[in-house]
C-alpha cells in the first residue's frame, strides 16, 4: 500500500515531498516543473491572461487552463507555482513601466 497508506510507491512519495518543499527537486524534476510552467503560460498567452490568481485572470485561467495548470502544480513545489504566477504579474508591469518611462522620454541611466 505504501508509506502509511499514502503512497503507493517510492516515486510518488518524493514526488510530494518536492510538491510540499520537504526535498529539493533534482534536475529531471525541476526540467519538468519549468516545462509544466511554459506550457501554463502558453495557454495564459492564447486566452490573454496575465494575473491568473486574481479577479477575471483567474476565472479564464480555471475555466481555459485548468488541466496545464494541474500540470504546473502537480510538477513544481508549491512555493515555486506561486512564485512563478506572482513573476508574471511583476514582469509584465516592469514591461509597461518601462515603456511608458521610454514614450515620456526618461532617459536610460547605465549602472
Amino acid at each position: 500500500m505504501g508509506f502509511f497508506g499514502l503512497f503507493s510507491s517510492q516515486d510518488e512519495k518524493r514526488k510530494e515531498e518536492v510538491r510540499t518543499g520537504a526535498r529539493a527537486p533534482d534536475r529531471n524534476e525541476r526540467a519538468r516543473c519549468w516545462d509544466a510552467r511554459d506550457n501554463f503560460y502558453k495557454c495564459l498567452d492564447k486566452h490573454e491572461v496575465i494575473d491568473s490568481l486574481t479577479g477575471e485572470g483567474k476565472k479564464t485561467a480555471d475555466k481555459n487552463c485548468a488541466q496545464e495548470d494541474k500540470a504546473f502544480q502537480d510538477n513544481c513545489a508549491t512555493a515555486w507555482v506561486t512564485y512563478f504566477k506572482k513573476y508574471r504579474v511583476a514582469e509584465y508591469q516592469k514591461k509597461k513601466t518601462l515603456e511608458r518611462l521610454q514614450k515620456e522620454g526618461a532617459n536610460k541611466v547605465d549602472m
